[in-house]
């Protein structure tokens, strides 16, 4: 034998590879039994060991035909043959996987695997082969390219797998689950819990799943549910292998002596059927593998790890007789695996040496393989090397197949032109964030695209490439922005924050009329959309507002507050952040999806158009239970009770639509149930044949169908007692005053039916008004004449008016005598027709008139977006412009456009598509009564008791009001507030040094204070509230707020801790009363509080003591100059603070003369920005500070 290259510690096993097994042959053994094996003497290679020509192999007997080293050194860890092709796989405890083909074992693909861990199982499907390492599932071609690669949890350590169908693994290790992975998905569909921990060894018959334990047990699992039908505890140390055939379960292991585990030579057999025992089965090896090898009767093959084989029945005694011997090359055999066709064994050994045993000369391993696909040779070796240093070489010497045709070189140049490519258009992130130097400009890497390389674009996606590969920040963007599939006013818009956070951006660009936006920055904001559409409902909106009760996070009370601010508001945007602050908190709208994370929110991930409508559903629930609570208010002494009297809500009034569901059992028992629901989801006919013939359906019949649902399910029948197939029927018996649609616009189905209806509406229409429509608006003089005539005709709309509209402005609904239901498309000439709709309700007949629609704007590159289209009524333009008139809008946050009409209703499906639409009843306002009652009373500002536990009346910062001290109009109050950090600032540094605010900090108010600001207790707190709250705070921002951990939790704090709603009503009253505030940066102090105060009710010293174009000036060098006043040394005391303020105000006032002398107070600024200048607006540090609170203001509080 030729050992050349091996481990020289393989020499001492060269005697076992050759025919005289004296040396090694067991004492048992009979040498008659041994065939005539004759290996060549002269050695073979170590590639493969084929046998000679000349060895004999009985037929029906099992003898060597083929040994061949896999990887030398590295032993064998596991065996399988190929089900679907002539194969043998082998893999190594290196993690490296070699295939042989054929009885011959050709070498046919050889790759790594794991890099660090051995190949635990592995096994063959139609496309490739799986692979189990101990924390990895690998799936690859057989030729060695991985098509999937599946980590598992790093803390895993996976023995086993089995194949349960086609598409379907499971995998079982010494954890105590098993994981089901669906091959089609690559996904974890299942983890089922195993009670017995150490799952090594998995198979199934078509009763049971068969689990072998290493505790020794043997589980026996349904094939549905994987519940333990039944447990064998085989052997009391461990399990080595066992085999299922038939109703019989053979198994071999290791029991538990004295000096530790020994190998058990009794085999213990399973007969299924009896779920027992039956006569364990002696053998003369140690068995440490074992498998059923059923040809003419069932017979086990027993393996040891020596080398010794036995052959025997189940049932029956084993003879020393049938014993052969394998020759490994190591000492151990590692692996055993028996061929589907039960003519070939393979055996693996601890040196990297596969053995073949087969019993005929020409084996096949499967009854039915399919061929073996080869890899092509390769024909350059066989051409004759050219050097091509050579100049003279001739290039004849390269072979071209000989060919009559022209050639492609021979392309005339007068039908050729060079096409250069052009070169692709710059990121718009890169073009949004690019600062010039001169000429060159700088912006960072977007990492958009791979260093040095552009994707290669084909002609025909050119256009597409040119249209969809620019992204833009704002509707309102570049000047020379590329043109985009999405209008821009629709697009999503975002707020550039610089150093001085908003002061410096121009919301007016985004917002011309007296209406407030919403900001979109906070989390969750995704619902500004339908804020404002309840919002331009004015029953609801009134309601809102009317209402307060006691509890703590109440949507119904933030919302009211919410409307306050959008009443006040001339033109400058709102934010939603104390009522989304009240969303967070409620259970319901967590366990519904609604409230998403950050990441997802910023990214896009969640399909808004759901979001928005399981959102609008949620919100009209939730203020129906708000408004069902007629308890007096406790909390909030004073306060306006329930809008309503009756048991239902006001809001029930205005959505709840009443329904009577019938259930028709097939038995002919029919059950009529009362139920309500606020708003409908639609139901769209079924589509199977609808795009071929492409049917029209009114919006109306769809609505019907909607509203009137009738459906086929199972159902309760109590005639029957138990569930039976049901026709279910839905009848009205009462309209709502508001009809709210969640369209249900999920899949690219919904959307078609959109688009092919809104195609065929366009082709009517076209047809109806022939040639009378226009392709513009314009109208000529004379046809204005004629419409200004008392015999006018009506406008005939222009075809781009026309395009992609399904939806009409008006329904008709009339409710029939036998319960039925009629709706229809209402037109103005319907109206003309028929009478005004008024006189036609007294006999149910109601028509209703589109105020809102909610779509969801597609677009890849922001994540899209929600807008709102809203017909504002005239009551608002009242209030807010002075004329009475209706207009529809656009609401896109911050962003609001007056439209068109028809734009409210043309929905292009590529881009926008609608989520919720809301139909009012015709002269809907004048059935409630709208008067808004302000809820909130002086009671709000008298003692109230702290939450917190540990407050003592020592510790009492401030004196409330009594009742001969309640504020009046113009009376001067103190203010100041601080702040506490819930989400860190996100901000990038740009490639010119410069810093972008991506995201800024979200702030938490933590303080409020507001001190008297006249009479002889001036300068003495009334309020001085620490604000709890639920939510992670990330920075006290002890140094500027003087809040400390602790001073927040009811817990452990010793201030007088309150509920932001409780402070909030106690400010709300004071600005509602028309007192003036006094502070200094109070702008930011309401926008954190979430309050609008109309700017002549605010004074503020940062403004009052500014000159324009410069800086603005602290409030401690303020206090020192103006007052000589050191003040904030260590901390920041809102007490302190809110004192300095009012100071500051009564010596503007003494400098200006009361305003009077504005010159005079000029030459003082000066002199003030000239200090500061050469001081570098530093205060110079104190000798011995002392805080003008510590003697002023806790001495009075004590006196009091």
């Amino acid at each position: 034998m030729n050992f050349e290259g091996l481990d020289p510690g393989l020499a001492e096993y060269a005697p076992a590879m050759h025919s005289a097994l004296d040396p090694v042959l067991d004492a048992h053994l009979n040498p008659s039994l041994l065939q005539n094996v004759e290996l060549d003497p002269e050695g073979v290679a170590l590639e493969a060991l084929p046998v000679q020509e000349s060895v004999h192999i009985m037929e029906g007997v099992y003898s060597e035909l083929h040994s061949v080293v896999a990887e030398v050194g590295v032993p064998v860890s596991v065996s399988h043959f190929d089900l679907h092709e002539e194969m043998l796989w082998v893999g190594s405890h290196g993690g490296h996987a070699t295939s042989f083909f054929g009885p011959a074992l050709e070498r046919y693909s050889s790759f790594q695997v794991n890099g660090s861990d051995d190949i635990r199982q592995i096994q063959s499907l139609e496309n490739g082969i799986l692979f189990l390492t101990k924390n990895n599932l690998k799936y690859m071609a057989r030729g060695g390219l991985i098509i999937f690669d599946y980590l598992l949890d790093e803390n895993e350590d996976m023995h086993s797998l089995l194949l349960t169908d086609s598409s379907t693994l499971l995998i079982g290790g010494l954890q105590n689950h098993i994981l089901e992975i669906d091959l089609n998905t690559v996904q974890e569909t299942q983890k089922y819990a195993v009670e017995t921990p150490g799952v090594t060894i998995m198979r199934q018959t078509n009763r049971f799943f068969f689990c072998g334990h290493t505790s020794g047990k043997v589980s026996l699992r349904d094939l549905r549910t994987f519940k333990v039908e039944h447990e064998f505890d085989a052997f009391s140390g461990s399990l080595s292998d066992f085999d299922v055939h038939g109703n019989l379960l053979a198994a071999c292991g290791f029991s538990s002596r004295l000096t530790g585990l020994a190998c058990d030579r009794f085999l213990k057999v399973y007969d299924l059927r009896m779920m027992r025992a039956i006569t364990p089965l002696q053998v003369h090896v140690d068995p440490a593998f074992l498998r059923f090898i059923p040809t003419y009767t069932s017979r086990l093959a027993i393996i040891s790890q020596s080398g010794q084989c036995q052959f025997c029945e189940p049932t029956g005694l084993a003879n020393p007789a049938d014993i052969f011997h394998v020759n490994p090359v190591g000492p151990l055999l590692m692996t055993f695996d028996v061929s589907a066709s039960k003519q070939a064994l393979a055996f693996g050994d601890s040196e990297g040496c596969v053995h073949l045993w087969t019993d005929s000369p020409e084996p096949s391993f499967n009854p039915y393989s399919r061929e073996t696909e080869f890899a092509l040779p390769c024909l350059v070796d066989s051409l004759p090397p050219l050097d091509w240093s050579q100049d003279l070489l001739p290039l004849s010497l390269i072979p071209v197949p000989l060919t009559t045709d022209t050639l492609l070189s021979d392309w005339p140049a007068a039908n050729s032109a060079p096409a250069p490519r052009r070169a692709p258009p710059v990121d718009a992130e890169i073009l949004r964030t690019m600062k010039k130097v001169g000429f060159i400009g700088y912006a960072p890497n977007p990492r958009t695209k791979l260093r040095n390389q552009i994707p290669y674009r084909l002609k025909e996606s050119d256009s597409e490439f040119d249209s969809f590969s620019q992204v833009t920040e704002s509707p309102v963007g570049r000047e020379e922005e590329p043109h985009l599939h999405v209008s821009k006013k629709y697009r999503k818009v975002t707020i550039k924050y610089s150093k001085l956070g908003l002061e410096d951006f121009d919301f007016k660009h985004y917002n011309k009329t007296l209406f407030a936006g919403l900001e979109p920055h906070i989390p969750n904001a995704y619902c500004n959309c339908m804020i404002q559409v309840l919002y331009f409902l004015e029953p609801v909106r009134c309601l809102i507002q009317n209402h307060l009760c006691q509890k703590e996070f109440c949507l119904a009370c933030e919302l009211g507050f919410l409307f306050h601010m959008l009443d006040l508001s001339r033109g400058d945007p709102c934010q939603g952040s104390n009522f989304l602050r009240a969303f967070r908190t409620i259970p319901e709208a967590s366990a519904l999806g609604l409230i998403l994370a950050d990441s997802d929110e910023a990214s896009g991930k969640g399909n808004l158009a759901r979001l928005i409508q399981r959102w609008n559903r949620f919100i009209l629930t939730q203020l129906h239970q708000d408004m069902q609570e007629l308890e007096v208010p406790q909390a909030y002494r004073g306060a306006g009770g329930s809008f309503c009297s009756s048991g239902d809500s006001v809001i029930g009034q205005l959505f709840s639509c009443e329904m009577e569901n019938c259930s028709l059992c097939r038995c002919g028992s029919e059950t009529v149930r009362a139920s309500s629901t606020l708003l409908f989801t639609l139901s769209y006919p079924d589509g199977s044949n609808s795009d071929k013939t492409g049917k029209n359906y009114d919006f109306a019949q769809v609505l019907k169908r909607s509203i009137c649902l009738d459906q086929n399910t199972q159902a309760w029948c109590d005639n029957c007692e138990k569930y039976q197939p049901t026709i279910q029927t839905r009848n009205i018996r009462h309209l709502p005053d508001i009809l709210v649609i969640n369209c249900e616009v999920n899949s690219s189905k919904e959307a078609d039916f959109w688009r092919m209806q809104a195609e065929v509406a366009f082709k009517m229409a076209v047809k109806k008004h022939g040639g009378e429509i226009s392709k513009n608006k314009e109208f000529a003089l004379a046809d204005w004449k004629e419409l200004g005539s008392p015999e006018g005709v009506l406008v005939c709309p222009s075809i781009e008016e026309l395009k992609n509209v399904w939806l009409p402005f008006s329904i008709r609904m009339k409710m029939t005598r036998n319960k039925g239901l009629d709706v229809c498309n209402w037109t103005d000439g319907d109206e003309m027709q028929w009478g005004p709709a008024r006189a036609e309700e007294e006999h149910g007949v109601y028509v209703y008139d589109l105020m809102a629609t909610v779509v969801h704007i597609l677009d890849s590159r922001t994540g899209g977006s929600l807008v709102a289209h809203i017909k504002v009524g005239e009551t608002y333009h009242q209030r807010k412009e002075g004329v009475t008139h209706q207009q529809w809008y656009l609401f896109n946050d911050f962003l609001i456009e007056p439209i068109d009409k028809h734009e409210a209703v043309q929905f292009d499906m590529n881009w926008k598509v609608p989520a919720i639409l809301y139909y009012v009843k015709r002269n809907l306002n004048s059935r409630y009564n709208l008067n808004i009652k302000n809820p909130i009373e002086a009671s709000v500002l008298l003692a109230e008791a702290s939450l917190a536990r540990k407050q003592r009346k020592t510790h009492t910062t401030f004196i409330p009001l009594m009742l001969n001290e309640m504020p009046q109009i113009g009376d001067l109050v103190g203010l100041d507030a601080e702040f506490v950090t819930l989400n860190e600032e996100e901000a990038e540094l740009r490639s010119d040094g410069t810093k972008s605010t991506i995201k800024p900090s979200q702030m938490s108010v933590a303080r409020i204070t507001c001190v008297r600001g006249q009479g002889p207790n001036e300068g003495i707190p009334f309020i001085d509230d620490y604000i709890s709250t639920q939510e992670q705070v990330v920075d006290y921002l002890t140094q500027y707020s003087g809040i400390k951990p602790g001073d927040l939790d009811a817990k452990i704090s010793s201030k007088h801790l309150t509920t932001l709603k409780s402070t909030y009503l106690k400010l709300r009253f004071l600005i509602d009363i028309g007192v003036k505030f006094v502070g200094h940066g109070l702008q930011k102090d309401f926008r954190v509080i979430n309050l609008m105060v109309p700017k002549d009710q605010v004074l503020d010293t940062v403004y009052l003591f500014h000159m324009p174009r410069k800086r603005m000036i602290s409030l401690r060098f303020l206090a020192w100059y103006f007052l000589d006043l050191k003040i904030q040394g260590e901390t920041h005391d809102s007490i302190e603070d809110a004192r300095t303020a009012l100071q500051l105000y009564r010596k503007y006032l003494e400098l200006s003369k009361n305003g009077t002398e504005p010159e005079s107070f000029h030459k003082v600024l000066k002199g003030l920005y000239e200090k500061g200048r050469k001081m570098d607006w530093k205060v110079p540090e104190p000798e011995g500070q002392t805080s003008p609170k510590n003697a002023a203001v806790f001495s009075s509080v004590l006196a009091l």
